[in-house]
C-alpha cells in the first residue's frame, strides 16, 4: 500500500477531515479546498440517570471508520491518496482507557453530563472559583473534563492507584481517535482541546499543577499537549488501509472558527449543532470575561496562542431532535422551516427553554431544566416548533450581549452548523441580534477548519490566511424587525427564562 507519509503536501491537494460529534461522526474529503466526499453515520447516546449523558466508545471509533469509508468511497479516492488528516471533535467529552490494551474502562462521559454538579457547587464553596478561572480561563461547572475524569478514577475501583502508575490514559476524543489510528503509537492533543479540560493553563501553555491537585488527577494519565499543527502520528495500514499523517487537531468549535476564516480579532462566528457556540477572536491577548464567558484557546500555531471569548448554550440541534424523537412534532428536522413560516413566527406567547442539561453562559446553571410557557387552547404544533426555534436566537443574543460588553460592538456574525439551513431562522437570528449574518458558501466549516490545519502541516496552505482564502459569503442576512417588535419578543423569553432558573 501507498505510505502518503512520504508525500510532499503540494502534490496532492486531497485531504480528509474527520468530525466525531456528539450525535453523529462525520468525515469529508477536501480537494482543492473543495467538498469531494462526505460520510456520516449516526450514533444515540445514552441517558442512565437524570442529567447523566453517555456514549459507548466503540461506538464512536466504529461509525469514525464507517464515516472514513464512507467519504473516500465517495470521492472516489484510496486511502494512499490523501495527504493528510485533520481531525476535530466534540469537546470536554472524557474516556479513560488502558494504556497497554486500549480497552475503555467505562462510557465516555459526554460534555453536555451533569453528574458532577455537587462536586462542582462544593468546590465554588470551597473557594476554588477564582483559581479556576486565574488558570484555565473557565468557570466551575460540570461541562468540563476535569471534574469529570475525578469521577471516574474515584468510581472506578482501583483505577486511581493504576493511573498514578501510568498505566491508564486520559482523553478527550480527539486523543481517543489518534490513539486508535496511530495502533496506540500516540498519547496527544491538542491545545484547544487541553483548555477545555479545566486542567490546562491557558497562558503558560501546559497542564497546571495547581488544577491538577485541585481535581486529584496524576499527570501520568494526561496526554502531551502539541500545537493545532504538529505532527500528531501516522494512521497504521491495519485501521486506515495506509500510513497517512495526521497534522492538524482542534476542538470543534474552535475548528469552525478557523474555518470561517475569522483570524481578526473582533471577528465572531456562532455554530448551530447539538448545541451553539459563539465564539470571538481576542488576538494574543488573554481577555477576561465581566459577563461569565469562557476565555478559552482559539488556537496555537508555531507555539504562539490566539485567545478567544466563548459562550455554549447547551442544547441547540439537540432541541429539533427532541420534538422529533420524544413529542413527535415533526418528521425532520427539515421541516422546522415550513412550521415556523405558517406561523409567520407568531407563536401566540408561547416560549420554550431548551435547559434539557442546565444552563450554559451567562447563566451557568447546571440545575435549570427546560419548559414550555405560554401554553394556551389556541397553542398550535407549528407554534411550539416555532417557539423551539426561536429560543436559538433568544439564547444567541444573550450571549452576544454578554460578548459585547467584554469585547466590544460586534457587527458581524458568521454562522454554521446543521441547523444554519433554515433560512427562516438565520433571518430571525439577524433580527433578534440586529446584526448581520453571514452564511459561508461552504457550511461544513468545522470539517473544513480541520482540513486547513491538515493541509498548511504538509504544506498545501503556506498558513491559515492562505487555507482561508477560499472563504466566501452564500448570503447576508441583515436585520429587519423594528425595535418594538424586538424588544416585546426578548421581554417575553426573559419571564420565560425566570422560570427554567426558578427550581428547587
Amino acid at each position: 500500500m501507498r505510505d502518503s507519509t512520504t508525500q510532499k503536501g503540494q502534490e496532492s491537494a486531497i485531504l480528509l477531515a474527520i468530525d466525531q460529534g456528539t450525535s453523529s461522526s462525520r468525515a469529508i474529503v477536501f480537494r482543492d479546498g473543495q467538498i469531494a466526499g462526505l460520510g456520516q453515520v449516526a450514533f444515540d447516546m445514552h441517558f442512565p440517570q437524570p442529567g447523566w449523558v453517555e456514549q459507548d466508545p466503540e461506538v464512536l471509533w466504529r461509525t469514525t471508520q464507517q464515516a472514513i469509508a464512507q467519504a473516500l468511497a465517495a470521492a472516489g479516492v484510496d486511502p494512499g491518496a490523501v495527504a493528510a488528516i485533520g481531525i476535530t471533535n466534540q469537546r470536554e467529552t472524557t474516556l479513560l482507557w488502558e494504556r497497554d490494551t486500549g480497552r475503555c474502562l467505562h462510557p465516555a462521559i459526554v460534555w453536555q453530563d451533569r453528574r458532577t454538579a455537587d462536586l462542582c457547587a462544593q468546590l465554588a464553596a470551597d473557594g476554588a472559583s477564582e483559581l479556576v478561572r486565574d488558570r484555565s480561563g473557565l468557570v466551575i461547572d460540570p461541562y468540563f473534563s476535569a471534574t469529570k475524569l475525578r469521577w471516574l478514577l474515584d468510581a472506578l475501583p482501583g483505577e486511581r492507584a493504576r493511573a498514578e502508575r501510568g498505566e491508564l490514559c486520559f482523553g478527550t476524543v480527539d486523543s481517543f481517535l489518534i490513539w486508535r489510528l496511530t495502533g496506540g503509537a500516540r498519547h496527544v492533543t491538542d491545545a484547544t482541546n487541553a483548555a477545555r479540560t479545566q486542567l490546562y493553563d491557558i497562558r503558560a501553555g501546559d497542564w497546571s499543577d495547581d488544577l491538577l491537585d485541585l481535581h486529584r488527577v496524576p499527570r501520568a494519565v494526561l496526554p502531551e499537549v502539541l500545537d493545532c499543527v504538529a505532527d500528531f502520528g501516522a494512521t497504521t495500514a491495519e485501521v486506515f488501509g495506509a500510513r497517512v499523517p495526521i497534522r492538524g487537531v482542534a476542538g470543534d468549535q474552535q475548528a469552525a472558527l478557523i474555518g470561517q476564516a475569522c483570524f481578526e480579532p473582533g471577528m465572531t462566528k456562532s455554530t448551530y449543532g447539538t448545541g451553539c457556540f459563539l465564539i470571538a477572536n481576542t488576538g494574543t491577548e488573554f481577555v477576561r470575561s465581566g459577563a461569565d464567558l469562557l476565555t478559552t484557546v482559539g488556537y496555537r500555531l508555531a507555539g504562539v496562542t490566539t485567545f478567544a471569548l466563548e459562550g455554549s448554550i447547551f442544547n441547540a440541534g439537540v432541541a429539533v431532535k427532541w420534538l422529533r424523537d420524544q413529542l413527535g412534532l415533526i418528521d425532520s428536522a427539515a421541516t422546522t422551516e415550513d412550521s415556523a413560516r405558517a406561523t409567520n413566527g407568531d407563536t401566540g406567547g408561547c416560549y420554550v427553554v431548551p435547559a434539557f442539561t442546565g444552563l450554559g453562559a451567562p447563566h451557568w446553571d447546571p440545575l435549570a431544566r427546560g419548559l414550555i410557557s405560554g401554553l394556551t387552547l389556541d397553542t398550535s404544533r407549528d407554534q411550539v416548533v416555532t417557539a423551539t426555534l426561536a429560543s436559538m436566537a433568544y439564547q444567541t443574543h444573550d450571549l452576544l450581549q454578554a460578548l459585547q460588553a467584554d469585547a466590544g460592538n460586534i457587527d458581524t456574525v458568521r454562522i454554521d452548523g446543521g441547523m444554519v439551513v433554515n433560512d427562516w431562522l438565520c433571518q430571525f437570528l439577524a433580527d433578534v441580534l440586529d446584526t448581520v449574518v453571514e452564511r459561508p458558501r461552504i457550511t461544513e466549516t468545522t470539517a473544513f477548519g480541520a482540513a486547513m490545519l491538515a493541509g498548511i502541516g504538509v504544506g498545501a496552505y503556506a498558513d491559515v490566511a492562505a487555507a482561508g482564502g477560499s472563504w466566501q459569503t452564500e448570503r447576508r442576512f441583515e436585520p429587519g424587525m423594528s425595535a418594538q417588535a424586538r424588544d416585546a419578543l426578548l421581554a417575553g423569553w426573559r419571564v420565560a427564562l425566570r422560570q427554567a432558573l426558578q427550581h428547587p
